[in-house]
């Protein structure tokens, strides 16, 4: 396909090759200085050199800050802040998947508004644009690099917080494939199954709009083509490539119509145990799409995803059908069955997450409202 410019309020380049685009974009906006968030594997194995490389060619300084871990935790996010504040950046530059994006964020914020990450948790909290952010997608399934959210995890509450800001929102986004190719298909599995989350729940919130919705099917009949080829053959480019477009259109639907209960129980779930996010994600959502399908206003909407996953179901069976072929792509890219599958989850703690899952932001657009009984039936159902 090639690499080609889509224009838009910030700036993303797709396809292969597309890093090659960068040093241009940087001069012209005229950054001197630049702190690149990594994960050490990324900066091991010289993907973060890569990308340093092209920001010499912009003729900027760089360091690199490659303490990035996943679930990222406030005690991340505060050294990098302290990095980025001692090397006085203009611009911070994230390689990676959702979080050393969101790490960036979180960071972008706190440098420009002051006060602390857990100062930011809901929604508008910032008075002030954060400080410029690049991001190179290294995976093809949080959006990250095109939403108004991000994920950071406080430790001492073992939960997610949640934060939904418009001024944290990414300045230069990069979707190269050459940067997604090695991607290993456990890894591909769990990022395709989030951006498929992220493009039904934006179906399926009170919120969504025609505008939302031509995103969030589109993305859904993408994901449901392309994922198994991407999982069954990561050197497959064209796979590689619709993923990269799919998570970045889902990315856009659910900015602009929310999530729902699915990403409140999986925050509550990845933060509590620390487990892998999109996995979280894809266990969850055909349990909460049982318990979705049960609100009348969801009816139409439920047979609109069944179109988009090639289902063709008439409105009366077509919560069980969507339920069944989300099921069928999970078990096809080899996603745990249910939570028993996941590490140390206990019916015990069912009480505690579900509070948690009441408390996250995603929760108040879900399509219908749920009481803290329901949500720890979902995860009984989902064990």
């Amino acid at each position: 396909m090639g690499a080609e410019r889509v224009n838009a309020v910030k700036t993303s380049f797709f396809g292969k090759g597309a890093i090659s685009l960068l040093p241009a974009e940087l001069k012209k906006r005229r950054y001197s200085r630049a702190l690149l968030v990594t994960d050490r594997f990324l900066f091991d194995t010289k993907v973060a050199e890569r990308v340093g490389d092209e920001i010499l060619k912009a003729d900027m300084e760089y360091a690199i800050y490659y303490e990035v871990t996943p679930n990222p935790t406030t005690e991340v996010v505060n050294a990098c802040i302290q990095a980025a504040r001692a090397l006085q950046v203009d611009v911070l530059v994230a390689v990676g998947g959702g979080s050393a994006i969101d790490t960036c964020k979180a960071v972008s914020i706190v440098l420009a508004n002051g006060g602390s990450v857990e100062d930011y948790e809901g929604e508008e909290k910032s008075g002030r644009r954060g400080i410029p952010i690049v991001a190179v997608n290294t995976t093809a399934g949080t959006g990250s690099e095109v939403t108004s959210f991000y994920i950071v995890t406080d430790n001492v509450r073992h939960s997610k917080m949640c934060m939904v800001d418009t001024n944290c929102m990414v300045d230069i986004a990069i979707n190269d494939t050459d940067f997604m190719m090695s991607m290993p298909p456990g890894l591909t599995a769990a990022t395709g199954m989030d951006a498929m989350t992220h493009a039904i729940e934006a179906a399926l919130t009170w919120k969504s709009t025609p505008l939302t919705d031509k995103d969030a099917y589109w993305a859904i009949r993408v994901i449901r083509e392309y994922l198994p080829r991407a999982v069954r053959d990561g050197s497959d480019v064209e796979a590689r490539e619709m993923m990269a477009y799919a998570q970045n259109v889902a990315g856009m639907a659910f900015s602009n119509a929310g999530l729902g209960m699915v990403h409140a129980m999986a925050h509550a779930l990845g933060g509590f145990y620390n487990l892998p996010h999109g996995v979280c994600n894809a266990v969850l959502l055909p349990y909460v799409l049982e318990y979705n399908g049960r609100f009348a206003e969801a009816a139409p909407r439920f047979r609109r995803i069944g179109d988009a996953l090639g289902i063709g179901a008439a409105e009366p069976d077509a919560v069980k059908a969507v339920v069944n072929a989300v099921r069928a792509l999970s078990a096809q890219v080899g996603i745990p069955a249910g939570l028993r599958e996941l590490k140390n989850v206990k019916e015990a703690d069912f009480p505690a997450l579900a509070r948690l899952a009441m408390a996250d932001t995603c929760m108040s657009a879900n399509i219908g409202k749920a009481a803290p009984e329901d949500v720890i039936g979902v995860y009984r159902a989902a064990m």
